[in-house]
């Protein structure tokens, strides 16, 4: 553990600690997944959003307001993954966003990044908990009569995939791909069955206000409220770079899983939208906590909805699996590299999962939801919109991130090339912006949003009282400060870097484990240039 006394070198408002000398021996991953698991890692993710929170959308701007925010949203994503297909294989560790953000804004830069999906992966869990605790009590009501009270659901569910992603991140991946595959044979079921019985009249039944029309029934206006709820259809599908560090080939994997996570997650986002809309209702379906279900219901009625909609949550089950293993690695790099306390980031002796960021991070998930739940109001919908702000503000600090790698780091390998270029991530950017705008404009929602706001600020305050003061040099940092030089976990290619007086140079052997999921520390000074 880096200590007072271990300074190396301060310079641009940070410290660098040296870590002692089995640090990085106490933070080990491994290395476990292949394409078809991180396809799963990023479909699994999000696909709990084609069966609970988009419909909150319809409530907002009517079925017309929500299918251009849908497809304003699916613009920014297209943006956003090739962007982050670019990035990954080229900066592959676990730090993700916040490892793009380091090495293009400085760790000021970083840690403003990973704040920003620190929050999305911790409460999106939340949402999705709050969605599978409706589901569960209508159907257990429904089958036999018994209820509970909702944070008894979430309490279970909490403890049984905390408990599965920490047992390790293999039989995590093998989970993914099969519940992942299993809820889309539940969407594709009822894609099938509604099809028969869908009515365009269903998708128009919101009553318009004044000035409204039946695909506005809240004017054009109501795109703009719309948006966060859109972003659900593809929320978390950039969180497969924080399996860098346990993918077998992240710099020939990672661009494959990304783009067929969302070219798979669009199709399954219009056919839930006109589908699901168009069998149950845009109204009933823009109120409901279970949308799905009562999808299921208007198709089969009766028991056979409640058993389709039983194995539904099979969808829920996988975002909350795999956004579980998000928030895991989005806290262990952060801690590793000093951003967040130490004590967050060991991994278990045997399976190398970080044991005790999966479980703190699920202690503030269900807090959340709870002190939401006391102070009244549509839990559901106010976490969604606060994991939506640290979205968005993660999004849009990795587009500029992008931009800025690309004029600051142009010589570094780039396996995969974003053929949107500046351009694409330029207008994700712009999106990203205005959905963060849009999260103010309900009165409804803004406690939330306020929340969101001060877990922000306390983050922001503790870096800069504490964080700042005892970085250390994860594979982020040492790439970043060697500007792509060292700090390659894929090829054991980190570590050794040493800062004395100022002066950055490799003094040991580069580190390497079998494992593949460390680098040692050191310090940020005089950075030699790029080879090329």
């Amino acid at each position: 553990m880096p200590d007072e006394h271990d300074v190396l070198q301060r310079q641009k408002g940070v410290t660098y600690r040296q870590a002692d000398d089995d640090y990085f021996q106490q933070r080990q991953l491994k290395r476990v997944a292949g394409v078809w698991a991180l396809w799963a890692l990023g479909v699994g993710a999000v696909i709990s959003g084609d069966f609970f929170g988009w419909n909150f959308g319809l409530a907002e701007g009517g079925f017309g307001g929500l299918l251009v925010a849908t497809l304003v949203i699916t613009v920014m994503y297209v943006g956003l993954c090739y962007s982050i297909a670019e990035m990954a294989p080229a900066l592959p560790h676990t730090g993700g966003a916040y490892s793009f953000g380091r090495s293009a804004m400085g760790p000021w830069g970083g840690f403003i990044t990973g704040l920003g999906e620190n929050m999305e992966y911790i409460l999106t869990p939340a949402v999705i908990v709050v969605g599978i605790s409706g589901y569960m009590d209508a159907i257990s009501a429904d089958l036999f009569g018994f209820s509970m009270p909702l944070w008894g659901w979430w309490l279970i569910f909490y403890g049984i995939f905390v408990g599965l992603n920490i047992m390790g991140a293999e039989i995590s991946f093998k989970f993914a791909i099969t519940i992942t595959f299993v809820a889309l044979g539940i969407l594709a079921i009822f894609y099938v069955a509604a099809i028969p019985n869908f009515s365009w009249s269903n998708l128009t039944n919101i009553a318009p206000e004044s000035g409204g029309s039946k695909w506005f029934p809240f004017g054009w206006a109501g795109v703009f409220p719309a948006l966060p709820f859109a972003i659900w259809f593809y929320l978390a599908i950039e969180e497969l770079p924080l399996a860098s560090e346990e993918s077998f080939d992240p710099k020939r994997d990672m661009p494959k899983g990304i783009l067929l996570g969302m070219l798979t997650l669009t199709v399954t986002a219009f056919l839930t939208l006109f589908l699901n809309t168009g069998v149950a209702g845009a109204e009933e379906t823009g109120n409901s906590l279970e949308p799905l279900f009562i999808g299921f219901q208007a198709i089969f009625g009766g028991v056979g909805a409640s058993i389709l909609a039983l194995i539904a949550v099979a969808g829920l089950v996988a975002s909350f699996h795999t956004i579980i293993y998000a928030y895991g690695r989005n806290i262990y790099s952060l801690s590793r590299a000093g951003y967040l306390p130490h004590w967050l980031s060991p991994t278990h002796g045997e399976r190398k999962t970080p044991t005790v960021a999966l479980l703190v991070g699920a202690v503030i998930g269900f807090g959340a939801a709870l002190i939401i739940d006391r102070v009244g109001g549509n839990v559901g919908a106010a976490l969604l919109n606060m994991a939506v702000f640290g979205a968005v503000i993660s999004y849009a600090m990795q587009m500029f991130a992008f931009i800025r790698l690309r004029q600051k780091l142009p010589n570094i390998a780039r396996p995969y090339l974003s053929p949107l270029g500046i351009g694409g991530a330029a207008v994700a950017a712009v999106i990203a912006i205005v959905s963060l705008v849009s999260l103010f404009f309900n009165d409804d929602y803004r406690p939330g949003v306020v929340g969101a706001l001060v877990w922000f600020a306390l983050g922001l305050l503790y870096f800069a009282v504490a964080g700042r003061n005892r970085l250390v040099l994860s594979p982020e940092e040492e790439f970043a400060l060697t500007r792509g030089e060292r700090g390659h976990p894929e090829l054991g290619d980190f570590g050794g870097t040493s800062v004395t007086a100022g002066v950055t140079a490799p003094t040991t052997t580069p580190m390497a484990t079998p494992s593949g999921g460390d680098g040692a520390p050191p310090s940020d000074a005089n950075p030699p240039a790029p080879r090329g």
